[in-house]
């Protein structure tokens, strides 16, 4: 392969990378993983769950079986929910965090 068409190859892969990433919602823009000790609410995640509600700025420790895991709702004010499955491997199933705003920033 010449230079021309190596650049060629490049500057496609990397349009499909950017194409396809933006698609996707980064994960610190959900919030950020924090110590179950920060949490100041504890939600227990039982197998029929489907939902939890949360409010934004919230640090919630989320009990599932004999697991933990806890995530501060620090992220964008514009995502209202996200499969909480993007920020654990502790969980078994689909569980949607609807996340309400943040009163000190409301209007």
């Amino acid at each position: 392969m010449n230079t021309k068409h190596l650049i060629a190859v490049a500057a496609l892969v990397a349009v499909s990378a950017s194409a396809f990433a933006g698609g996707l919602t980064k994960i610190t823009l959900l919030g950020d993983p924090v110590a179950d000790s920060a949490a100041t609410r504890v939600i227990v995640i039982k197998p029929d769950t489907k939902y939890v509600n949360v409010t934004g700025g919230e640090t919630v420790k989320f009990v599932v079986g004999d697991k933990s895991f806890a995530w501060n709702f620090d992220g964008s004010s514009d995502i209202s929910s996200f499969d909480l499955n993007r920020t654990t491997s502790v969980l078994n199933h689909k569980v949607v965090a609807y996340v309400a705003p943040n009163p000190l920033y409301m209007e």
